[in-house]
């Protein structure tokens, strides 16, 4: 059973002991693709790097809404740069993660500006785009019916909220879920997986964060997606090879990677 890890973090610091270790852990144990993505001007620089030193691993890049600082629109540009300058490079498949967070008492309005300025990066460069939203549904659904992304893109760690599934789904985009759908106390998990068609769903760790049960409230790695992919099989009445299958194809399709 391959699996496709589309959304991890081996940029973190958290994996800075033992990064190549882990990676090849994972690799070894049946994840051969990876999306190591980008959050932050140093995570992107990690990021593609990995993926230079490594043929399974893939990588957006972007600024998050929880990395947006006073420095935004210089990173901003180095963000731009960093795509131009790999703008043939067929490692690099997204502008990402970008979008709003509510959660904390941040700029709403400079998170719009830096979410929209990257989705015309995305344009730009015929990238989709990897959507990270918290508290903030319908603002951004808002600003994606108003700036159409080309490319489309996927709703990483996908809250699970029933409207934003129906509305992203009708956006073109596709939805990713990752360990929060094992939680014990996730609310509307199993009927927002059966949402969501055979053709459009992705698995993710969100590694070193969400860890799934049983192993919820360690660091999390790619090698736990086995408990997310059994989940959704359970969900979805499917096999866990199934599902495995189905999620790689589909990031394969997403991000133009051929086999």
């Amino acid at each position: 059973m391959e699996i496709f890890e589309s959304h991890a973090h081996y940029d973190d610091e958290k994996f800075d002991n033992d990064r190549e270790e882990v990676i090849n852990k994972v690799y070894t144990s049946g994840v051969t693709k990876i999306i190591s993505a980008g959050y932050s001007l140093r995570g992107s620089k990690m990021s593609l790097e990995l993926s230079k030193i490594h043929s399974f691993i893939f990588s957006c890049i972007g600024i998050s809404p929880n990395d947006i600082n006073e420095n935004y629109k210089s990173n901003l540009e180095e963000i731009h740069k960093m795509l131009k300058e790999n703008e043939n490079n067929k490692k690099l498949v997204a502008v990402g993660e970008i979008g709003l967070d509510y959660h904390y008492d941040t700029d709403r309005e400079v998170q719009k500006e830096v979410f929209i300025k990257q989705i015309e990066f995305a344009n730009e460069f015929n990238l989709p785009i990897v959507i990270h939203t918290r508290e903030a549904v319908m603002d951004t659904l808002q600003i994606l019916k108003v700036h159409e992304v080309k490319r489309k893109g996927v709703f990483h760690c996908c809250p699970h909220n029933r409207e934003l599934i129906k509305e992203g789904l009708k956006l073109g985009f596709y939805i990713s879920f990752s360990g929060t759908c094992t939680f014990k106390n996730a609310r509307n998990a199993e009927e927002c997986v059966k949402m969501v068609p055979d053709d459009r769903f992705f698995v993710e760790t969100d590694s070193p964060y969400l860890a799934p049960e049983p192993v919820r409230g360690t660091r999390n790695d790619s090698r736990n997606l086995k408990y997310i992919i059994n989940k959704i099989a359970e969900y979805k009445n499917e096999t866990p090879e199934e599902v495995a299958k189905e999620s790689y194809d589909n990031a394969c399709n997403l991000y133009a990677i051929k086999e």
